[in-house]
Protein backbone atom coordinates (compact mmCIF):
# COMPACT_ATOMS: atom_id res chain seq x y z
CA UNK A 1 0.00 0.00 0.00
CA UNK A 2 2.89 2.34 0.25
CA UNK A 3 4.22 2.17 -2.89
CA UNK A 4 0.60 2.68 -4.64
CA UNK A 5 1.06 5.95 -4.76
CA UNK A 6 3.65 5.48 -7.60
CA UNK A 7 0.50 4.38 -10.07
CA UNK A 8 -2.33 5.99 -8.04
CA UNK A 9 -0.78 9.75 -8.25
CA UNK A 10 -0.02 11.96 -10.66
CA UNK A 11 3.60 13.07 -9.24
CA UNK A 12 4.12 8.91 -8.53
CA UNK A 13 3.96 7.89 -11.71
CA UNK A 14 5.92 11.37 -13.08
CA UNK A 15 8.36 9.96 -10.84
CA UNK A 16 8.73 6.28 -12.28
CA UNK A 17 8.53 7.67 -15.87
CA UNK A 18 11.23 10.07 -14.93
CA UNK A 19 13.45 7.46 -12.95
CA UNK A 20 13.35 4.32 -15.31
CA UNK A 21 13.10 7.02 -18.73
CA UNK A 22 16.89 8.53 -17.00
CA UNK A 23 18.14 5.02 -16.43
CA UNK A 24 17.35 3.88 -19.45
CA UNK A 25 19.65 7.50 -20.97
CA UNK A 26 23.12 6.15 -18.37
CA UNK A 27 22.45 2.82 -20.95
CA UNK A 28 22.32 4.63 -24.51
CA UNK A 29 25.08 6.34 -23.47
CA UNK A 30 26.80 3.39 -22.40
CA UNK A 31 26.17 1.81 -25.52
CA UNK A 32 26.96 4.48 -27.66
CA UNK A 33 30.21 4.47 -26.30
CA UNK A 34 30.65 0.90 -26.99
CA UNK A 35 29.54 1.20 -30.34
CA UNK A 36 32.17 4.26 -30.83
CA UNK A 37 34.69 1.34 -30.52
CA UNK A 38 33.73 -0.02 -33.58
CA UNK A 39 35.16 3.30 -35.45
CA UNK A 40 38.90 2.60 -33.81
CA UNK A 41 38.98 -0.78 -33.60
CA UNK A 42 36.92 -4.01 -34.42
CA UNK A 43 38.63 -6.18 -32.61
CA UNK A 44 38.70 -4.22 -29.22
CA UNK A 45 34.84 -3.90 -30.06
CA UNK A 46 34.49 -7.78 -30.49
CA UNK A 47 36.46 -7.96 -27.08
CA UNK A 48 33.72 -6.11 -25.42
CA UNK A 49 31.20 -8.37 -27.03
CA UNK A 50 32.86 -11.81 -25.57
CA UNK A 51 33.01 -9.77 -22.15
CA UNK A 52 29.17 -9.09 -22.25
CA UNK A 53 27.85 -11.97 -23.92
CA UNK A 54 25.47 -14.60 -22.20
CA UNK A 55 27.27 -14.10 -19.06
CA UNK A 56 25.50 -13.80 -15.53
CA UNK A 57 25.87 -10.49 -15.12
CA UNK A 58 25.03 -9.99 -19.00
CA UNK A 59 21.47 -11.76 -18.71
CA UNK A 60 20.79 -9.68 -15.21
CA UNK A 61 21.66 -6.45 -16.90
CA UNK A 62 19.41 -7.35 -19.53
CA UNK A 63 16.26 -8.56 -17.82
CA UNK A 64 16.91 -5.53 -15.74
CA UNK A 65 16.89 -3.33 -18.85
CA UNK A 66 13.62 -5.01 -20.56
CA UNK A 67 12.34 -4.12 -16.99
CA UNK A 68 13.10 -0.85 -17.60
CA UNK A 69 11.77 -0.49 -20.95
CA UNK A 70 8.24 -2.39 -20.45
CA UNK A 71 7.82 0.31 -16.99
CA UNK A 72 8.60 3.03 -18.64
CA UNK A 73 6.37 2.39 -22.26
CA UNK A 74 3.05 1.13 -19.82
CA UNK A 75 3.45 4.75 -17.60
CA UNK A 76 3.41 6.67 -20.82
CA UNK A 77 0.83 4.91 -22.08
CA UNK A 78 -1.30 4.92 -18.96
CA UNK A 79 -0.22 8.66 -18.06
CA UNK A 80 -1.23 9.88 -21.79
CA UNK A 81 -4.67 8.24 -21.25
CA UNK A 82 -4.56 9.78 -17.88
CA UNK A 83 -4.30 13.57 -19.47
CA UNK A 84 -6.51 13.08 -22.45
CA UNK A 85 -9.47 11.83 -20.13
CA UNK A 86 -8.74 14.57 -17.89
CA UNK A 87 -9.18 17.33 -20.53
CA UNK A 88 -12.29 15.81 -21.81
CA UNK A 89 -13.46 17.47 -24.74
CA UNK A 90 -11.26 20.29 -23.97
CA UNK A 91 -8.57 18.73 -26.06
CA UNK A 92 -11.01 19.08 -29.40
CA UNK A 93 -10.96 22.97 -29.09
CA UNK A 94 -7.77 23.50 -29.57
CA UNK A 95 -6.42 23.43 -32.80
CA UNK A 96 -3.54 25.86 -32.94
CA UNK A 97 -0.10 25.26 -31.64
CA UNK A 98 -0.18 26.18 -27.85
CA UNK A 99 2.11 28.66 -27.01
CA UNK A 100 5.07 27.93 -25.48
CA UNK A 101 4.89 23.98 -25.88
CA UNK A 102 7.00 22.52 -28.15
CA UNK A 103 6.14 20.05 -30.78
CA UNK A 104 7.98 17.28 -28.92
CA UNK A 105 5.93 17.70 -25.99
CA UNK A 106 3.00 17.26 -27.80
CA UNK A 107 4.19 13.58 -29.51
CA UNK A 108 6.09 12.04 -26.91
CA UNK A 109 4.01 9.28 -27.29
CA UNK A 110 4.00 9.02 -31.09
CA UNK A 111 7.93 9.66 -30.52
CA UNK A 112 7.98 6.42 -28.02
CA UNK A 113 6.43 4.08 -30.92
CA UNK A 114 8.87 5.05 -33.27
CA UNK A 115 12.06 4.54 -30.92
CA UNK A 116 10.08 1.42 -29.71
CA UNK A 117 9.94 0.16 -33.09
CA UNK A 118 13.07 0.65 -33.96
CA UNK A 119 14.32 -1.15 -31.14
CA UNK A 120 12.58 -4.07 -32.09
CA UNK A 121 14.40 -3.68 -35.40
CA UNK A 122 17.80 -3.62 -33.50
CA UNK A 123 16.99 -6.17 -31.26
CA UNK A 124 17.04 -8.65 -34.33
CA UNK A 125 19.64 -7.50 -36.16
CA UNK A 126 21.89 -8.02 -33.31
CA UNK A 127 20.63 -9.07 -29.91
CA UNK A 128 19.00 -11.72 -31.62
CA UNK A 129 22.48 -13.14 -32.81
CA UNK A 130 24.08 -12.32 -30.62
CA UNK A 131 23.28 -13.15 -27.39
CA UNK A 132 20.15 -14.95 -27.82
CA UNK A 133 22.45 -17.14 -30.20
CA UNK A 134 24.64 -17.71 -27.22
CA UNK A 135 22.00 -18.42 -24.66
CA UNK A 136 20.71 -20.93 -27.20
CA UNK A 137 24.06 -23.16 -27.72
CA UNK A 138 24.87 -23.08 -23.78
CA UNK A 139 21.14 -24.37 -23.92
CA UNK A 140 22.09 -27.25 -25.98
CA UNK A 141 21.09 -25.82 -29.54
CA UNK A 142 24.50 -25.42 -30.88
CA UNK A 143 23.34 -25.31 -34.73
CA UNK A 144 21.36 -22.49 -33.86
CA UNK A 145 22.75 -19.48 -36.02
CA UNK A 146 20.89 -16.22 -37.97
CA UNK A 147 23.03 -14.76 -40.90
CA UNK A 148 23.50 -11.73 -41.90
CA UNK A 149 22.50 -11.30 -45.76
CA UNK A 150 23.13 -14.74 -46.42
CA UNK A 151 26.81 -14.91 -43.55
CA UNK A 152 26.36 -16.40 -40.41
CA UNK A 153 28.99 -14.43 -38.08
CA UNK A 154 29.63 -16.05 -34.54
CA UNK A 155 28.14 -14.55 -31.71
CA UNK A 156 31.36 -12.61 -30.98
CA UNK A 157 31.47 -11.02 -34.07
CA UNK A 158 29.61 -8.15 -33.53
CA UNK A 159 32.02 -5.89 -35.70
CA UNK A 160 31.12 -8.73 -38.50
CA UNK A 161 27.17 -8.10 -38.74
CA UNK A 162 27.36 -4.19 -37.97
CA UNK A 163 29.74 -4.30 -41.59
CA UNK A 164 27.54 -6.35 -42.90
CA UNK A 165 24.10 -4.94 -42.18
CA UNK A 166 25.85 -1.21 -43.00
CA UNK A 167 27.67 -1.79 -45.91
CA UNK A 168 26.06 -4.72 -48.19
CA UNK A 169 25.48 -2.75 -51.56
CA UNK A 170 21.97 -0.84 -51.63
CA UNK A 171 20.63 -2.75 -48.49
CA UNK A 172 23.19 -1.27 -46.22
CA UNK A 173 22.59 2.16 -47.34
CA UNK A 174 19.33 1.63 -46.65
CA UNK A 175 19.53 0.64 -43.37
CA UNK A 176 21.76 3.40 -42.62
CA UNK A 177 19.28 5.70 -43.71
CA UNK A 178 16.64 4.35 -41.13
CA UNK A 179 19.19 4.01 -38.25
CA UNK A 180 19.42 7.79 -38.79
CA UNK A 181 16.05 8.31 -39.02
CA UNK A 182 15.01 6.67 -35.80
CA UNK A 183 18.21 9.04 -34.15
CA UNK A 184 16.09 11.94 -35.13
CA UNK A 185 13.32 10.50 -33.87
CA UNK A 186 14.96 9.15 -30.49
CA UNK A 187 16.80 13.18 -30.54
CA UNK A 188 13.23 14.40 -30.06
CA UNK A 189 12.31 12.33 -27.43
CA UNK A 190 15.15 12.34 -25.37
CA UNK A 191 15.74 16.20 -25.41
CA UNK A 192 11.94 16.66 -23.82
CA UNK A 193 12.14 13.16 -21.97
CA UNK A 194 15.54 14.58 -19.80
CA UNK A 195 14.42 18.25 -19.33
CA UNK A 196 10.64 17.03 -18.27
CA UNK A 197 12.46 13.96 -15.51
CA UNK A 198 14.60 16.74 -14.34
CA UNK A 199 11.42 19.05 -13.98
CA UNK A 200 9.53 16.11 -12.08
CA UNK A 201 12.83 15.52 -9.95
CA UNK A 202 12.35 19.32 -8.30
CA UNK A 203 14.73 21.04 -11.21
CA UNK A 204 11.85 23.26 -11.83
CA UNK A 205 12.58 27.09 -10.54
CA UNK A 206 13.35 30.17 -12.39
CA UNK A 207 17.06 29.48 -12.18
CA UNK A 208 16.97 25.91 -13.41
CA UNK A 209 14.22 25.86 -15.72
CA UNK A 210 16.30 26.81 -18.76
CA UNK A 211 19.98 24.97 -17.38
CA UNK A 212 17.22 22.30 -17.60
CA UNK A 213 16.47 22.49 -20.73
CA UNK A 214 20.17 22.86 -21.81
CA UNK A 215 21.16 19.96 -20.16
CA UNK A 216 18.20 17.90 -21.96
CA UNK A 217 19.52 19.61 -25.58
CA UNK A 218 23.35 18.41 -24.51
CA UNK A 219 22.45 14.84 -23.06
CA UNK A 220 20.35 14.24 -26.52
CA UNK A 221 23.02 15.35 -28.68
CA UNK A 222 25.92 13.12 -26.98
CA UNK A 223 23.69 10.22 -27.40
CA UNK A 224 22.84 10.69 -30.88
CA UNK A 225 25.78 12.01 -31.94
CA UNK A 226 27.91 8.44 -30.64
CA UNK A 227 25.11 6.36 -32.49
CA UNK A 228 25.49 8.23 -35.42
CA UNK A 229 29.24 8.68 -35.93
CA UNK A 230 29.29 4.65 -36.13
CA UNK A 231 26.33 4.62 -38.93
CA UNK A 232 27.62 7.96 -41.05
CA UNK A 233 31.32 5.89 -40.61
CA UNK A 234 29.89 2.78 -42.32
CA UNK A 235 27.47 4.44 -44.61
CA UNK A 236 30.70 6.47 -46.26
CA UNK A 237 32.27 3.25 -45.61
CA UNK A 238 29.79 1.59 -48.17
CA UNK A 239 29.16 4.11 -50.53
CA UNK A 240 32.97 3.88 -51.27
CA UNK A 241 32.60 0.05 -51.58
CA UNK A 242 30.29 1.26 -54.27
CA UNK A 243 32.16 3.72 -55.61
CA UNK A 244 35.03 1.78 -56.13
CA UNK A 245 33.12 -1.09 -57.78
CA UNK A 246 31.52 1.12 -60.46
CA UNK A 247 34.31 1.61 -62.70
CA UNK A 248 33.96 -2.88 -63.33
CA UNK A 249 30.22 -2.16 -62.80
CA UNK A 250 30.26 -0.14 -66.12
CA UNK A 251 33.13 -2.76 -67.86
CA UNK A 252 30.59 -5.32 -67.13
CA UNK A 253 27.66 -3.74 -68.74
CA UNK A 254 29.25 -2.78 -71.86
CA UNK A 255 30.50 -6.65 -72.31
CA UNK A 256 27.26 -7.60 -72.00
CA UNK A 257 25.64 -5.27 -74.21
CA UNK A 258 28.61 -6.91 -76.96
CA UNK A 259 27.41 -10.59 -76.00
CA UNK A 260 25.00 -12.40 -79.10
CA UNK A 261 21.74 -12.65 -77.20
CA UNK A 262 22.04 -16.66 -77.42
CA UNK A 263 24.91 -16.29 -75.18
CA UNK A 264 24.15 -13.72 -73.09
CA UNK A 265 22.32 -15.49 -70.02
CA UNK A 266 26.18 -17.45 -69.20
CA UNK A 267 27.79 -14.32 -69.98
CA UNK A 268 25.45 -11.95 -67.39
CA UNK A 269 26.04 -14.86 -64.60
CA UNK A 270 29.92 -14.82 -65.31
CA UNK A 271 30.05 -11.11 -65.67
CA UNK A 272 28.23 -10.41 -62.30
CA UNK A 273 29.77 -13.06 -60.15
CA UNK A 274 32.80 -11.56 -61.32
CA UNK A 275 32.11 -7.89 -60.48
CA UNK A 276 30.63 -9.42 -57.09
CA UNK A 277 33.54 -11.07 -55.89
Amino acid sequence: KKLMWLKDSSIGRKLVMSISGLGLVFFLLFHGCMNLALVFSEEAYNWICSVLGANWYALVATLGLGALVLIHFLYAIYLTIQNRMARGKDRYAVTAKREGVEWESENMLVLGFVVIGFIVLHLANFWFKMQFTEIMHMCGAEDFAVATFGTVYAPTDGAGMVKALFTTPIWGQVYCVLYLVWLVALWFHLRHGVWSALHTMGFNNLVWMKRVKCIGAIVATLVVGLFAVVVLYYLGYGIGELCAQAPAVVEAVEVIETVPVVDSVEVVVDTVQTVVL
